[in-house]
């Protein structure tokens, strides 16, 4: 007994300096791929922004801890370090497309079981320092065993930082199934939550998920010619107590929740140009930064050089003929003309001054460092020539507008086009124009006040990170535009989205997977989900309060509940639906527990 009692103390305590270890790695992004514990288990730490393989079934958010079989890595040449606590923290690479893989049953229940006593506060035998709980964690299983249990859980019940006991999760999965009537009745799963956990006063909860639109592929036209995953999912999630039947319709009198993920760059989406325009700027961004540019193929069009000199000429022209009146029309339809922005929700600005025209000129035509040098000369010609009179907006510490500004007092001065000079102009210019195009559109649309934009235009930054200020802004504009394009949402609940995102990216950095909500009336949603997929229905048993409150949760979905799980579903005539079942029970932990006591339990 005391052989194995000690066995279980060095366990518990390896599997507990494992997961601090992933936590500690996780918090400071050093973690670039799973960690492996002992030789047959991997973990990795689930955070805000990352694939959350637990979404199907779990509406939680927040840190958790996921450990799984492991997968045969090929290695790296620098020499694998061994911690003494046998958990390997050599950063491994998995083969191409790693199929994940769950874990026997047995072993599952055994970590589960050495978590569950790490996190005893009770458990003096283990004199863990600084006991704190910590995240939930989830293990794969195969699904081998009678029940075909996919995932098992623990995660510690807390007050503050005391650790008061701990909910124990069971998943089980039956499918895919293309039949509706395969799964028990109403009646049956709450006499099954009876006799499971023996309480009475039931209360039970519906849950409808229909997805509206989904991610696409992406093919960049960019800088590459290849395809990318576009993540772009719009869902209406429906919450009602009072569930009558297994499938029930949600009904009126319920809780609707329209949830946003949006990845930019869509090529159906009326600001695709913008975002092409968005991203030759932040090529130029990773260029002034890595001193490696990457340009655009050649169209087969007019070059940039032709395209400047047209400008300047006519600009000149503007100057010679601005007191013919006939001509002012003419002029106003060439500034439309080079306008980025395409002509639907987010219409082009007709103020584009001499420098906002240039930049228009240049991301779609430069595509080398010479041309952009011969471009800059151009312009600098002019001035030294006085023949560009043109009048710029101001507030901006661009070079350019600077020289500008300084030629039209009086002042010259020599700049060397030279290095990063050229880059750094260009990239100067295309930020204070895209600035001023979402100012133009969110306060023009009254979705946002000044002020709420000011941490965005903020000049007090560098370079790179007034880019990704600018990235959030164009974020919040592709999910304003599907709002108004695809939803044709008001504008009440428009200008609470919009600020629900400002907030959100006023504190934290860019995150196209992060899921912004705003709750709905039941009649806009249900209008609009009459076609829509229904993904996920499940009804939600609980009984008890509080920390002693136990649920079964019962599912269907679209989706597998686990992508380890494989079942093919090709026979199938039907949209196939998975069966889970979610099984969640409180334990409070008892004091004065020792490990010889764990251990014959």
């Amino acid at each position: 007994m005391g052989s194995r009692c000690q066995q279980r103390r060095e366990a518990t305590l390896r599997l507990c300096g494992f997961v601090r270890q992933l936590v500690e790695e996780g918090q400071k992004n050093r973690n670039k791929g799973p960690l492996t514990f002992e030789t047959d288990v991997q973990g990795y730490l689930i955070d805000e922004g990352c694939a959350n393989p637990l979404d199907n079934f779990w509406n939680r958010t927040g840190v958790m801890i996921v450990l799984e079989k492991m997968i045969p890595r090929v290695q790296t040449e620098e020499p694998e370090e061994q911690q003494t606590d046998g958990t390997c923290l050599s950063e491994v690479s998995p083969k191409e497309c790693p199929v994940l893989q769950g874990l026997p049953i047995s072993r599952a229940r055994q970590l589960i079981s050495l978590y569950t006593m790490s996190q005893n506060p009770n458990v003096d035998d283990l004199k863990i320092s600084n006991l704190v709980p910590l995240p939930p964690m989830w293990v794969r299983c195969d699904g081998t065993d009678p029940r075909q249990t996919i995932w098992l859980g623990a995660e510690p019940l807390s007050t503050g930082n005391y650790v008061t006991g701990i909910t124990l999760h069971t998943v089980i999965s039956n499918g895919p199934s293309s039949n509706k009537n395969c799964s028990a009745d109403l009646k049956e799963l709450k006499e099954s939550h009876r006799r499971r956990h023996g309480r009475s006063g039931l209360r039970m909860k519906g849950f409808a998920s229909y997805k509206f639109l989904e991610g696409t592929l992406l093919d960049s036209c960019f800088l590459e010619d290849t395809s990318a995953p576009l993540e772009r999912n719009i869902n209406f999630d429906f919450a009602w107590n009072d569930v009558t039947k297994i499938l029930q319709v949600p009904p009126p009198t319920c809780a609707v929740t329209l949830k946003f993920q949006m990845a930019c760059g869509a090529p159906l989406s009326s600001v695709y140009e913008v975002s092409r325009e968005l991203q030759f700027l932040l090529a130029l961004a990773k260029g002034l930064k890595t001193g490696v540019m990457e340009w655009r193929k050649p169209s087969g069009g007019k070059s940039s050089v032709e395209l400047v000199q047209k400008l300047l000429k006519g600009l000149k022209d503007e100057v010679n003929e601005l007191m013919t009146p006939n001509n002012n029309e003419n002029l106003q339809n060439d500034t439309a003309t080079v306008s980025c922005s395409v002509k639907t929700d987010f219409s082009g600005r007709e103020d584009l001054d001499f420098v906002e025209q240039l930049w228009c000129k240049l991301w779609r035509s430069v595509t080398s460092y010479e041309e952009l040098v011969k471009c800059f000369k151009l312009v600098l010609e002019g001035l030294h020539c006085g023949e560009l009179q043109a009048p710029i907006h101001k507030g901006s510490n661009g070079l350019l507008r600077k020289l500008i500004e300084d030629y039209h007092r009086g002042r010259t001065e020599t700049v060397s086009l030279s290095g990063d000079t050229p880059i750094q102009m260009l990239l100067e210019i295309g930020l204070d124009k895209m600035k001023r195009d979402y100012v133009d559109y969110f306060i023009g649309k009254q979705l946002a006040l000044h002020s709420d934009l000011d941490y965005f235009l903020s000049t007090s930054v560098d370079l790179q990170e007034q880019v990704h200020r600018v990235q959030k802004l164009h974020h919040m504009l592709e999910i304003a535009d599907t709002c108004v394009d695809l939803l044709k949402l008001d504008h009440l609940n428009l200008v609470f989205l919009i600020q629900s995102c400002v907030k959100y990216y006023k504190a934290t950095p860019l995150n196209e997977m992060h899921v912004f909500k705003l709750p709905v009336k039941p009649s806009f949603a249900m209008d609009l989900c009459r076609n829509a997929k229904l993904e996920i229905w499940r009804v939600e048993i609980s009984s008890g309060q509080g920390q002693k409150e136990v649920k079964t949760i019962w599912q269907f979905s679209s989706d597998s509940p686990a992508e380890h799980l494989n079942r093919s579903s090709t026979a199938l005539t039907k949209l196939p639906l998975f069966l889970g079942l979610l099984h969640s029970l409180p334990t409070q932990y008892v004091p004065d527990v020792t490990m010889g006591q764990a251990a014959q339990d």
